[in-house]
């Protein structure tokens, strides 16, 4: 097996590539607009430096969201296009289950870990996951409050974490059953990929002509500044 994985779900994107030995290459970039400038790069990078080439893949898999609209959409037509170009198999993965498993390993069982994305203001991207890595609550958007979760952290030990975290800090920190991670979790391929490992075992693949980012709500532009012509 061999399993190219994108994410361009925030800032900046990282591509991985797993084979039957685990991880071989993974490369991340967290600049501006690197999605679109780099992302071809590093994934021709990633396969080239482990010796293989893309024709060599036996599937692409993608973090489908939630995230960035443009972001994901950059991620998911680069690997729609690769899968068309090379009749492979199509994978995608939630960005905030992949984000649990950079955090999960590091704690007891008795954790619950939310990983949280920005989505500007007090709202965002959340979801809770035990430490097997199952949903305990789904993905959705949230506007934070100081109820946000409080049926959770009456019973759990709850670890939250994530460019969105930073937001719900001031509001749980005096609550002993919440726990912040200091360090900045992004969304990265190398989860990624452990996750669409497990699709691929299992035969779970996208349509690849109907697939769309989960971009978990509508798409919003600001209101036009133009100002109309007086009569």
């Amino acid at each position: 097996m061999l399993l190219l994985s994108i994410d361009t779900s925030t800032r900046g994107c990282s591509v991985a590539l797993h084979g039957d030995a685990g991880l071989l290459a993974n490369y991340e970039l967290y600049t501006d607009r690197s999605s679109s400038a780099m992302l071809t790069t590093l994934m021709s990078t990633s396969v080239e430096h482990a010796g293989y080439t893309l024709k060599d893949l036996d599937a692409i898999a993608v973090a489908k969201g939630p995230g960035s609209y443009t972001g994901l959409r950059v991620g998911v037509s680069t690997a729609k296009g690769l899968c068309y170009a090379l009749d492979k198999p199509f994978i995608a993965i939630n960005t905030l289950e992949a984000m649990a498993l950079q955090v999960s390993p590091f704690f007891s069982k008795d954790f619950l870990f939310c990983p949280m994305i920005d989505a500007r203001r007090m709202e965002v991207y959340a979801s809770v996951l035990d430490g097997d890595n199952i949903t305990v609550e789904p993905t959705k958007a949230i506007i934070l409050d100081e109820n946000s979760f409080q049926n959770l952290l009456e019973n759990h030990k709850v670890v939250f974490f994530g460019d969105g975290a930073a937001k719900c800090k001031p509001l749980f920190e005096q609550n002993p059953n919440a726990f912040f991670i200091s360090e900045e979790i992004r969304p990265s391929a190398k989860t990624v990929g452990k996750l669409a490992v497990k699709s691929f075992e299992k035969g779970e693949f996208e349509d690849v002509a109907s697939f769309e980012p989960f971009y978990l709500k509508d798409f919003m532009t600001p209101p036009s500044r133009k100002v109309s012509p007086a009569v």
